[in-house]
């Protein structure tokens, strides 16, 4: 832990004991939950596991695995207090006084929505506009998520493959819509292709590729921009020009394109000759595939995508979603499915309109009701597909976009896990919250006309966490 500077020894002790449950209780409900991603999250893993340790309880991870669906919400909800005997639903009253002064404050504009669900019991607690259809900007990541899992499970890859005419003459680089593909992946392709070539006699060869898996705009509404690429099925590291691999960049205006273009350099290094610079086409039919690259499990995905708030794997997700359905994986298509899974879910979809995956696009609609009734059976028994929704939270003071919101004398460090949603003008925040007596909490806070970005946060940030210092 970060030393703590100020405050009375009471309120120390407070806070450390504070930010330690909230790790023991992630790390119990996150270890419990299914795979981490192969990087993305061991940072998080780690700390957890020492602040179980430091805390004298005994708890064994399994050892690892490869993708399966995550494991059922009971090992989560006990983590949570529930075996306490925990069973009367949450007071109301008490977050009524707690939240409603919060709400009426200038900090969150001049709209704002709010519902809370008690997860053990699944009804809701407290609500305001909780069926007011309003823009959701990045929390609306939480439902591509929910309806990608849903639908392809958290064990789903997304292929890349080379393939090879019946001539051996021409190959094509095949984009699945993976849009972690990176170099080291394209070098792993490019020597299998070249052991499948081994021997055959065949000189420089034609390079093409394919990103008929995708349709529609490649460009979001947004234009150009650094928080996106052209959305695209094949693409090199979200198509950044630099070497971040998270939040805004310089992008590439052709994905694709720079893809082929690399990987065409890495087929010379493995002793490939093509000529002439590659070109924009379909594998030819009778084609075979030489090589293949598999994308990290969708629970990874989904992870990366919600604790950075990652507008490219987002896009990907509702794409996938859309192809999964049998509609074109274009803004429309992605659009159509998502809304059909999530109603297949049995969520409140109306006055819902998801203009996209990500949240950049101001037509997107959503209600409070909605987003926590995602959370809400991500936690339940019945779908422990969607667990990774929870574990990609980000958690407070610690991890992703809430790594800064949160100061170590927070009360909230580590008991709040949120999505988080800017626009100019919007500002939100939905996920869970464990409270006094070690319950888990879903709530969602959605504000509009938004003056101070600042202030907004922080009084989203004061609301979420009242909902951890007792609630009846």
């Amino acid at each position: 832990m970060r030393p703590l500077r100020g405050g009375a020894p009471d309120d120390r002790r407070f806070v450390a004991g504070s930010a330690v449950l909230g790790l023991v209780v992630a790390a119990g409900a996150v270890l419990a939950a299914g795979p981490w991603d192969s990087g993305q999250r061991k940072a998080e893993q780690h700390r957890a596991a020492a602040g179980m340790r430091s805390g004298g309880a005994h708890h064994q991870a399994a050892a690892p695995r490869g993708p399966e669906p995550a494991a059922s919400a009971p090992a989560v909800l006990t983590a949570l207090g529930a075996a306490r005997g925990l069973k009367e639903p949450v007071g109301g009253g008490g977050l009524e006084a707690a939240l409603t002064p919060l709400l009426d404050g200038p900090g969150l504009g001049s709209l704002r929505t709010a519902a809370v669900v008690d997860t053990a019991t699944g009804k809701q607690v407290y609500a305001r506009g909780a069926t007011r259809p309003m823009t959701p900007a990045s929390t609306v990541k939480l439902a591509t998520a929910a309806a990608a899992l849903s639908a392809l499970g958290p064990g789903h890859r997304i292929a890349t493959t080379v393939r090879l005419s019946k001539d051996a003459k021409t190959l094509t680089l095949v984009g699945g819509g993976d849009p972690t593909l990176g170099e080291a992946a394209l070098r792993g392709l490019a020597a299998g292709t070249a052991r499948a070539l081994r021997g055959s006699g065949t000189g420089a060869v034609a390079l093409t590729y394919d990103t008929s898996r995708y349709s529609g705009p490649a460009l979001h509404r947004i234009g150009p921009n650094e928080n996106i690429a052209p959305v695209s099925a094949l693409m090199v590291d979200e198509g950044r020009l630099d070497d971040s691999d998270k939040g805004p960049a310089p992008r590439t205006g052709d994905p694709a394109k720079e893809a082929a273009r690399t990987f065409a350099d890495l087929l010379g290094d493995a002793g490939v000759t093509t000529r002439p610079a590659p070109s924009a086409g379909r594998a030819a039919a009778g084609s075979t595939t030489v090589a293949t690259h598999l994308s990290p499990p969708l629970s990874a995905l989904v992870e990366r995508a919600l604790t950075n708030s990652d507008n490219d794997i987002a896009e990907a997700l509702a794409r996938q979603t859309a192809l999964k359905a049998g509609k074109p994986a274009s803004f429309a298509g992605a659009r159509l499915a998502v809304t059909e899974r999530l109603r297949k879910l049995g969520l409140p979809v109306a006055g819902a309109h998801l203009a996209d995956g990500s949240g950049l696009d101001r037509a997107d609609k959503v209600t409070a009701g909605l987003l926590t009734g995602l959370l809400a059976l991500a936690a339940g028994p019945d779908h422990p597909e969607l667990r990774p929704v929870l574990t990609g939270l980000p958690v407070a003071g610690f991890s992703g976009t809430l790594g800064s919101r949160y100061t170590v004398t927070s009360r909230g460090t580590g008991l709040i896990r949120a999505k988080t949603g800017t626009l100019t003008g919007v500002n939100a925040l939905a996920g869970t919250a464990v409270d006094a007596r070690g319950r888990l909490l879903a709530f969602a806070f959605l504000a509009s006309g938004t003056t101070s970005p600042q202030e907004a946060e922080a009084t989203l940030d004061a609301l979420a966490t009242a909902l951890i210092r007792g609630t009846g």
